[in-house]
């Protein structure tokens, strides 16, 4: 049992309206449990006990609890407050029963600290039977824990322990939807701390970061816990979704071997993944390194990392450098996926087979091979093998050569980690090349995220958790999207669309895979064949089902280039490709019309009542389960986000509480009956299902189940419905989550447009759209059987939609070919079939006949190069003739473009051409129409009867034309006109044309011409010069060809209804008997017939009906300025299906107020009525900017739905609204409209509504009932001044005005005679009376303008500002006294005494001086800077003594809410001019306006009185000369400027014309440098407003590089009422190190702020001890109740003063965070600052002192070490003797200071491994005492020119070594104790042990470790010790004794190195070594007595004997010849 008794918390904030009502919830595994809320309170007491049943399982050192305090909402989900984790790791191992948690700090979803603390006592009763183990964790796979519940929401979902089922990936937020899809500017720090525990002897790390191809690299350090501390920068410049796969990969390499085997752990992320967390930044964690190539080895190290991304506008956020305690602790700061252990899994992606893999060879070597009687085969030219991406790991399968259908049946075994930091594996297919580069066929993406699930996603009320699963996918296939599949020699323009790089414009392939995760276990082979079982298994899952699609086009219209005559393709994979050979011909293809004018702007293809009908049947499998539940959820959110939309636009235009009630409930009950009756279909018995179905249902059936309870507790719970947005809105989030089917095999259906045989511009509409269903009607598609509306758009399109191709209203349906029945009840109008040829005829000699027509046959198909006869036709199968053939000519050539048009322009194109270089002449054919068909002159064109002429022909010269309106171009034959036209003539251009326009109007009851159809020409012929393409009804002299159409309808036998036209498969059955000739086969002849004669399908419909629209254009705002004047002169094209009218143009502005009414008076539209009120066609509009030469520029494009009524009863008029106005993808103003399609009845033209009121002659306005309700309104207009006005026409701005426009009214300033003696208007205020609308959402904005008063009565505009939000300008003009725009500051200027200094009293004067100096050396600026961030122990004494703190702003003092941004008392707003660059979002700045705006409603009562105004009582508006004084404290996280990774800063101050730098003091090689510098300046304000603080990078050769700068407005400081000039300090001191400063005492000031209040001056009593103001009584024992009184405090008076001041908001005295930015990279921080300014003017008197900032320096300390005795060390050499001895000597180092390495003497032949020494090491070091780290100085490298500083911690190194003479010294181990930690040592050899050491990975116990620095001195014994095979082995036991001396003790009592002199302190004698240790070589007589004669005595005594014997037989032998000879001889005888 585990019990959390939940006690109380202290100061939790408060919430904007009072206080919270906090409620706590503790979250153990996947159980929460939740106390009682109590209302109202910032410091509960709640004494519960929350009881939780552990079933059984024991406590695991894992384990953890969190604490969420939550705010109680009765309404929705419940807001966190803060939470906090509680470790059970003590409870865990039993060394506990109870655990009391007292005070634990709540951290927000940031993890920010929110300054509330909670307290509770948990107990732990274990289970029967449970054996604990405190060390339950398996090596390697460390538990890493989120520290406090990251984004609150995976604490809710409870996590589950380590190793436990149920693994759960985090559930983390996207936050990239809302970053613009174009490069910008990203800048990755990243910041290594510190490794541990780093694998190898003696080695020296390095680690390198990687990210988007740079590599940063660290210094070297030693040791195996290296300290580096050192932040690195990676600027990119690229698209975030190519940014987000980019990975930071960490390397960690041993410098010192070989480089071979030096990497020794590495670690990989997912940029994405950083940017994703909160702050986009991960802070202080530890990641776990690993051996990328071995999968099984465990943990090699850790390194503590800080990552963050920055974005263009992010803050990065602030790091704190000191030292967390917690942060040690390395277990729970692990960067890991919350709760998980890291596996290694194996992703098992089987890839089977591909599909439709177009063509990607040439095809060469084929025709060689066909030449030679090779069958030639194009299809199959293609090598494809797939490639497999994932985390940086990539496997390819083989390569199939030649084959378009290839079966690889190869499984990747991708090993990875997992849960994985990468998101997706990239999926691509390549076409192998034996000699180029592999192309790219096709990629796709598996999206991890979508195919696994943490089981997190779904938050139950229960706590019960759903399981989650692990990565699976199909066996399913996934198509692949790029490049038109048509194969050129020539390079693919799209070829990046392969790559997976933007959207993809056509089908290429689908690939069949499936994904499966085995955890753990390792794979042997990482590609292995899939077994034949396993192919068997997925042969089910590749069953077809025949689909039929139709499509029916509506129209085609907006087209902009009409050219050769167009045709629409529809295609769903491959079927219905027309250009590829391989797919049985289909009904695919429209036929070919060409466009007609619309009359105003726009060409559209004239289908009149026959619309063009495609039929396709595919086969695919049957994913309808799939694509079912889509639907289904898609029409949940669909209507969800109608009502959602509904209510926040009633919200937005403040609609009525009832009527907002009304809409809410309909959203709630829509939404809970949607659920309740629209369940997703059960999986039971489906084919095709997969084990990600089934996961997807469950998450889906739950994710529905907790919305509907969510909906149900709105309903039963919600008060407020402002409220509720915010929680629908996360419903339909997690709505459009489940939205998203990974598993879709069917393709989406393509449609492309085709001009001539070019594909031009294509759409992709996704196939469960359009997809039926038989399961229920919202199962179907969005758009079956609907009609839509599709942009089409160009593939790749660089200009983003600039222009639209065309747009189409197409019905489409798709479904299984056994429910095509169903198809009848969708189809609309007659569908008729026809086959069709034409019949050809030429003319010569002026007889018409076959003759003439050379290559022509003389009956073709429509392309005329098919050769046909009427009799090779045979219907397909299931269908009849009906009736015979007979001539029907082209409808489209019949209908009149002016039909239903009231204006019309006519337009004929006028042509001329020359031979190069000569006269230009008319052309052969001087007139034609756009497609170049010829056409009368301009003097034969009559005015048709029923119309007048408007004007005379005029050329238009609104295109990219010359000024005379030419066009010039280059022809190629055989055409005869030029394909592209170009505005500027060259010599070569040998034609050119205008477009000459007429405009004529209908007369009115006249009937016309066009109601009697033209019939044309009897017989049926259509005639043309050439033989082309362009045909025309009447003949005419220069043709010589003609043709005719010939049709026959073919009939379904036996089949009624729509649905028959799916059997038209296949071309028409061409009679082959017929055909074949001796040359080809039958099968060639078949292919060579192919598409030719497809049926065409037509759909004719009865009448149009007859539709009345009208469009009301009321206004724009915010367009883009496109003239270098700063506006633009926009104008409307608006467009609804084939008609077009535009508005009149606006003059320079960029927000235009139209008030137009445009009136479509007959628009006739095919169709049900029913059916288009459902889903109308939309209005588009396109806004233009107008320009007097060359092509008006778009400024952009919106559109909207018209209202449609169908009945004339229908009342109601339409709500104006504002649409988004979209420009190449990127939002670029709204516009106001509406729009009403009204039905009109056959003749009766009574019921439409009235005509609006005319303005002018033409124009009519929007009517009342649809514009605006105004109200006279009054704007009064405070303008101060103009500043920074950069030079117009290189000429600067000297006498400016300024025009203020709002709602077509305009006020005038006075002229400002001199702009550099005072930049600020005379008569600040200005007044506009205006009628506005009510509704703030109609409000037309303020329009500033700036005008120059050049000479000769030039008065250009030289800047302007538009101000689109009146709403935070709005005042009540009655409120009590108007808060006098009287600034502080300037109010003195006007308040007389000018001899105000601030008197110290003298008698006090002398004592004072001697204390300060004794109180300089522990008292100075920094400690009061340290005191007030809560770095308290660098400033103890100053705490002590209780001086003030002073406020430290994480942000600018302007973008501080409480201080309004110092704008108080006027705003500063940019002007803005000209064009803006295609590349740069904002246009130019070229100055700025400071001023105001009250805006109030007037009375519409001219009697009454009008309010009182708002500005009075302004200040003088002149220049004022001031001193300035800049404190620069520090600098954080500079931008490198050098090669190194370093910076040498220095700050480069500039006002006005002066400016300071600093360049000699500048910091080397520093990125957090310390300046700690006072700059004082002198300036006059306005003028010098501008600061700018700069820091350099100081170089000494090249130029100094900015790093960054700021720019602070000091005159918005000087205004403010906030008092910015000189912030508050806490205490009235008039000595010591925080005296006032100020030039006023704080009892002047406050009189100055009552006057500015409007309140009675204060009124002091009781010897100033009490103080009166603003109706209160003030007591200074009130304010100073718990303060120290110090001598340094002045007269009670002043100080209740300050007291009372430092209530009333004002700015108190603080050091603010400024960010740098440079022009480099404008949008990203390179930097922040931190400094303050104070601002006095000089006709105040002098100022007081200012503070001395300067930084701390470091001391001098002496550690000494005396190495006493060592033992137990390993002995590694064997001797001559066999004895095992070591030579050992000790050596020791502070780490930084390698160089100055000490070692003892050597103590030689240590038998029993102790070893005696009695030698001293004396390290020196600088030492800041108030950070707690040593400063290292030195130079990096000899060339370096100045020693580089570091803060490392202190440390020492102690190491024992083995002596060798000849080879390599052997080391035997090593201890590193931190001084400040200083691990305790045993008194005696014996106790000392590893287990001394701690672990690294546990936190150790505080009594275990003490600070070298407070003890001064300690000895005792250490263990060193070696890693072996990643253990520890004592390498032997060290005696030392470590004292810490600074440099005035270190004179008094002396010490040496080693045994010098002075050898004191104690006096160390020689150690007493054994006899037997010495040295061999250098006393060879001790080697004789010690080492050979005890070893060896009795061998030498032997030898000796031996010798003597030998020589005793020697001479006996030598003697014994001799002696016997003489023997024998006895010659003496």
């Amino acid at each position: 049992m585990l019990r959390v008794a939940v006690e109380s918390a202290a100061g939790l904030p408060k919430k904007k309206l009072g206080s919270p009502d906090p409620v706590v919830s503790v979250v153990f595994k996947d159980e929460k449990k939740k106390t009682k809320s109590i209302s109202n309170e910032v410091n509960p007491v709640w004494n519960e006990t929350l009881e939780f049943d552990l079933k059984g399982v024991p406590l695991d050192s894992s384990s953890y609890i969190d604490v969420l305090v939550k705010d109680y909402e009765t309404l929705g989900k419940d807001k966190l407050i803060g939470s906090a984790k509680v470790s059970l790791k003590d409870l865990a191992s039993s060394q506990v029963k109870s655990l009391p948690v007292k005070n634990l700090a709540l951290v927000d979803e940031n993890g920010k600290n929110i300054g509330g603390t909670i307290s509770m006592m948990i107990g732990y009763e274990p289970p029967a039977g449970a054996v604990t183990n405190p060390q339950d964790q398996q090596d390697g796979s460390m538990g890493g824990n989120t520290v406090g519940g990251e984004e609150g929401d995976v604490t809710d979902s409870g996590v589950p322990g380590v190793g436990e089922p149920g693994q759960k990936l985090r559930t983390r937020t996207r936050k990239r939807h809302n970053l613009a899809n174009k490069p910008q500017d990203f800048q990755i720090r990243v910041r290594v701390i510190e490794g541990r525990q780093l694998p190898g002897n003696n080695i020296k790390p390095v680690v390198k970061v990687h990210v988007c191809g740079d590599t940063h690299r660290t210094r070297i350090r030693k040791g195996n816990n290296p300290y580096f501390d050192e932040i690195f920068f990676f600027n990119v410049n690229m698209l975030p979704c190519e940014l987000f796969d980019e990975t930071v990969s960490f390397r960690v390499y041993n410098s010192s071997s070989f480089r071979s085997d030096c990497l020794m752990g590495a670690f990989k992320l997912d940029i994405g993944y950083i940017y994703d967390e909160p702050a986009h930044c991960i802070m202080k964690k530890w990641v776990l390194l690993s051996d990328p190539d071995d999968s099984s080895s465990g943990a090699k190290g850790y390194i503590k990392v800080s990552m963050f991304v920055v974005g263009t506008g992010d803050e990065p956020p602030v790091e704190r450098k000191e030292e967390d305690s917690d942060k040690d602790d390395v277990e729970s700061n692990l960067l890991l996926p919350a709760g998980i252990a890291l596996r290694w899994v194996t992703l098992k992606l089987k890839v089977f087979r591909a599909e439709d893999v177009p063509q990607m060879d040439d095809s060469i070597t084929q025709t060689l091979k066909a030449a030679f009687g090779g069958q030639e085969n194009k299809k199959n030219l293609v090598d494809p093998f797939v490639e497999a991406w994932f985390a940086g790991k990539k496997l390819c399968t083989q390569i199939i050569e030649k084959n378009a259908n290839p079966e690889w049946n190869q499984q990747l075994n991708l090993q990875v980690k997992f849960p994985s930091m990468c998101e997706r594996i990239k999926l691509t297919v390549f076409d192998w090349d034996r000699l180029s580069g592999n192309d790219a066929i096709g990629t796709t993406y598996l999206d991890l995220s979508k195919i696994a699930s943490s089981g997190g996603e779904v938050e139950g009320e229960t706590g019960e958790s759903e399981m989650g699963f692990l990565p699976t996918f199909g066996p399913c296939y996934i198509c692949l999207y790029g490049s038109q599949r048509e194969f050129s020699g020539l390079p693919d323009p799209y070829d990046d669309l392969n790559l997976g790089k933007g959207e993809g414009a056509a089908y290429r392939g689908r690939v069949l895979v499936e994904l499966s995760t085995k955890l753990d276990g390792k794979s042997d082979k990482p590609v292995e064949e899939i077994s034949s079982d396993d192919i068997l298994v997925v042969q089910k899952y590749q069953r077809r089902r025949k689909y039929c699609l139709c499509a029916v086009f509506h129209s085609a219209t907006m087209i902009q280039e009409p050219g050769e005559p167009i045709q629409f393709e529809v295609s769903i994979g491959n079927y219905g490709n027309k250009m590829d050979q391989t797919c049985k011909p289909l009904a695919s293809t429209t036929q070919y019309s060409c466009a007609v004018f619309d009359g105003n702007n726009y060409y559209y293809l004239p289908w009149g009542d026959t619309k063009p009908v495609i039929s396709i049947t595919s086969f695919w499998e049957d994913i309808s389960h799939r694509l079912d539940s889509l639907n289904i959820i898609l029409y949940i959110s669909n209507r969800l986000q109608t009502n959602l939309s509904m209510l926040k636009s009633a919200v937005q235009s403040k609609a009525t509480d009832a009527r907002l009630v009304e809409i809410w409930l309909k959203l709630i009950n829509q939404l809970m009956e949607d659920i309740t009756s629209l369940k997703i279909p059960d999986l039971e018995g489906k084919p095709n299902l997969t084990t990600l179905d089934i996961q997807i249902k469950k998450l889906r059936d739950s994710a529905l189940e907790s919305i509907m309870e969510g909906a149900k507790r709105l309903f039963e719970e919600a008060t407020d419905v402002t409220k509720c947005l915010c929680i629908i809105e996360t419903w339909l989030d997690k709505l459009l989550q489940l939205a998203e089917e990974p598993q879709n095999s069917m393709p989406d259906v393509i449609i492309w447009m085709l001009r001539g045989e070019k594909r031009v511009a294509y759409t992709r509409i996704p196939a469960y759209q359009v997809l039926h269903s038989s399961y229920c009607e919202q199962a179907c598609g969005q758009y079956c059987g609907k009609n839509q509306t599709v942009f089409m758009q160009y593939p790749m399109d660089n200009k983003k939609g600039l222009k639209i191709p065309v747009q189409i209203r197409v019905n489409m349906w798709l479904g299984l070919a056994t429910e095509e029945k169903k198809f009848n009840n969708y189809a609309e109008g007659m569908f008729n079939v026809f086959a069709e040829l034409y019949e050809n005829q030429a003319q010569v000699l002026g007889k018409w006949g076959t003759t003439g027509l050379l290559n022509r046959s003389k009956f073709s198909d429509v392309t005329g190069k098919v050769k046909l006869k009427q009799e090779y036709f045979m219907p397909p199968v299931g269908w009849e003739w009906e009736g015979d053939w007979r001539v029907e000519p082209e409808k489209t050539l019949l209908t009149e473009a002016d039909a239903g048009h009231t204006e019309f322009v006519d337009e004929v194109y006028e042509n001329e051409t020359r031979f190069p270089g000569g006269e230009w002449k008319l052309a052969a054919e001087p007139y034609t129409d756009v497609n170049g068909e010829k056409v009368q002159g301009l003097t034969e064109i009559a005015c048709p009867p029923g119309w007048n002429w408007e004007d005379n022909w005029t050329f238009d010269g609104n295109r990219a034309v010359d000024e005379k309106g030419w066009e010039y171009g280059v022809t190629f034959p055989p055409d005869d006109k030029p394909k592209s036209w170009v505005a500027a003539e060259k010599m070569y251009h040998v034609h050119r044309r205008r477009r000459m326009i007429r405009p004529r109007k209908k007369i009115p009851g006249v009937k016309t011409a066009t109601d009697k159809k033209d019939t044309g020409d009897a017989e049926g012929w259509e005639y043309s010069s050439l033989i082309g393409w362009k045909f025309h009804r009447q003949q005419r002299s220069s043709d010589t060809f003609r043709r005719r159409r010939w049709r026959r309808k073919m009939a379904p036998c036996g089949r009624v209804g729509a649905s028959a036209i799916f059997k038209l498969e296949g071309a028409l059955g061409v009679d082959m008997e017929a055909k074949v000739d001796e040359k080809g086969t039958k099968a060639e002849a078949s292919v060579q017939q192919f598409g030719a004669n497809r049926p065409t399908v037509s759909c004719t419909f009865d009448g149009p009906n007859a539709y009345h629209l009208r469009v009301y254009v009321y206004q724009a705002r915010n367009l883009s300025a496109l003239d270098n004047d700063s506006f633009s002169d926009p104008y409307v094209h608006v467009s609804f299906l084939h008609h077009s009218q535009t508005t009149e143009t606006i003059q320079s502005t960029l927000n235009p107020t139209w008030d137009q009414t445009l009136i479509f008076k007959n628009v006739e539209i095919y169709g049900d009525p029913q059916s288009l009120a459902q889903n109308p066609p939309r209005v588009v509009m396109e806004i233009f900017d107008s320009d007097q030469v060359g092509k008006d520029e778009m400024l952009g494009r919106s559109t909207c739905v018209p209202l449609v009524k169908l009945t004339s009863g229908v009342d109601g008029s339409p709500k104006l609204l504002w649409e988004p106005v979209m420009h190449k993808n990127a939002p670029a103003g709204e516009v106001l409209v509406a729009a009403e399609l009204i039905l009109k009845t056959k003749g009766n033209d009574t019921e439409l509504p009235l005509t609006p009121a005319k303005r002018g002659e033409k124009l009519y306005m929007v009517p009342q009932g649809v514009r605006p309700v105004v109200q006279l309104t009054a704007i009064e207009v405070l303008a101060w001044g103009l500043r920074n006005m950069k030079t117009y026409q290189l000429a600067p701005v000297t006498s400016p005005s300024l025009v203020v426009e709002c709602g077509g009214e305009r006020v005038l300033t006075a002229v400002i005679k001199n702009m550099k003696k005072c930049p600020n208007f005379q008569g600040n205020v200005l007044f506009l009376k205006v009628l506005l609308p009510k509704e703030e959402m109609y409000a037309p904005p303020i329009v500033l303008k700036v005008i120059d008063h050049r000479p000769f009565g030039r008065k250009p505009v030289v800047g302007q500002c538009t101000i689109s939000s009146l709403e935070e300008f709005r005042c009540d003009p009655n409120a009590t006294v108007a808060e006098v725009a009287m600034c502080s500051k300037m109010s003195l200027m006007a308040a007389g005494p000018r001899d105000l200094h601030v008197n110290i009293d003298d008698g006090r004067q002398h004592l004072l001086e001697a204390q300060r100096e004794k109180e300089k050396e522990s008292v100075d600026w920094w400690s009061k800077f340290y005191a007030s961030v809560g770095v308290n122990e660098k400033c103890r004494p100053y705490l002590d003594k209780g001086y003030d703190t002073l406020e430290v702003y994480d942000y600018e003092l302007e973008s501080l809410n409480e201080f309004m941004g110092l704008t108080d008392f006027c705003k500063t707003f940019k002007l803005q001019r000209g064009k803006r660059e295609s590349d740069s979002d904002d246009p130019a700045v070229v100055g700025e306006f400071k001023g105001s705006f009250k805006v109030y409603p007037l009375p519409d009562d001219p009697g009454v009185a009008p309010p009182p105004r708002q500005f009075r009582e302004l200040p003088d508006s002149v220049s004022q000369e001031c001193v300035v004084r800049i404190y620069v404290v520090q600098a954080i996280d500079l931008q490198p400027k050098d090669n190194n990774g370093k910076c040498d800063p220095y700050i480069k101050i500039s006002l006005g014309k002066n400016s300071i730098e600093d360049r000699d003091n500048y910091v080397p090689y520093a990125l957090n440098p310390v300046f700690g510098r006072m700059f004082e300046m002198t300036c006059f304000l306005p003028q010098d407003k501008d600061l700018k603080i700069a820091v350099y990078d100081f170089d000494l050769l090249t130029r100094d590089e900015k790093v960054g700068e700021t720019v602070i407005d000091l005159e918005n400081r000087f205004l403010s009422h906030f008092g910015s000039y000189c912030g508050l300090p806490q205490t009235y001191c008039i000595s010591g190190p925080n005296q006032w400063r100020d030039q006023l005492k704080p009892s002047q000031i406050l009189e100055h702020h009552a006057r500015l209040k409007g309140l009675s001056r204060p009124r002091s009593e009781d010897n100033g001890n009490t103080l009166s103001f603003g109706g209160r009584l003030y007591c200074l024992s009130d304010f100073e109740a718990n303060k120290k009184i110090h001598e340094h405090l002045g007269p009670p008076s002043e100080r209740i003063a300050l007291h009372v001041l430092r209530t009333q908001g004002l700015v108190p005295e603080h050091v603010e965070t400024r960010t740098l930015f440079s022009s480099f990279q404008p949008t990203l921080p390179q930097g922040k600052l931190q400094m303050w300014v104070d601002i006095f003017p000089k006709s105040l008197g002098p100022p007081g002192p200012p503070f001395d900032i300067s930084p701390r320096k470091a001391k001098k300390y002496f550690l000494r070490v005396i190495v006493w005795n060592t033992s137990d060390v390993v002995l590694d050499e064997t001797s001559i003797t066999g004895e095992n001895m070591s030579d050992i000597y000790v050596k020791g180092w502070m780490p930084g200071m390698e160089e100055e390495k000490q070692k003892t003497d050597v103590h030689y032949r240590s038998l029993d491994g102790d070893g005696n020494f009695n030698w001293r090491f004396v390290f020196g070091f600088e030492y800041l005492p108030a950070e707690q780290l040593c400063l290292v100085s030195k130079k990096e490298h000899f060339w370096n020119l100045d020693k580089s500083e570091f803060r490392i911690p202190p440390k020492l190194i102690v190491q024992i070594w083995d002596n060798d003479k000849f080879s390599l010294d052997d080391y035997l181990g090593a201890i590193e104790l931190d001084l400040h930690h200083l691990i305790n040592p045993s008194k005696t050899p014996e106790k000392c042990n590893l287990s001394m050491v701690p672990d690294g990975t546990t936190h150790p116990k505080s009594d275990q470790f003490k600070s070298l620095f407070d003890q001064k001195t300690v000895r005792g014994w250490w263990p060193c010790y070696m890693d072996k095979d990643g253990k520890k082995e004592l390498g032997g036991k060290v005696e030392l004794t470590l004292e810490i001396v600074n440099e005035k003790e270190a004179d008094e009592r002396p010490a040496g190195k080693g045994r010098d002199e002075p050898n004191m302190n104690p006096k160390l004698d020689p150690p007493k070594r054994p006899d037997t240790s010495f040295f061999w070589f250098s006393s060879p007589c001790k080697t004789l007595k010690f080492i050979v004669w005890r070893k060896f005595k009795w061998m030498f005594i032997g030898l000796v004997v031996l010798i003597l014997v030998l020589l005793f037989i020697g001479i006996l032998f030598y003697s014994l010849p001799n002696y016997i000879s003489m023997k024998i001889v006895k010659p003496f005888n």
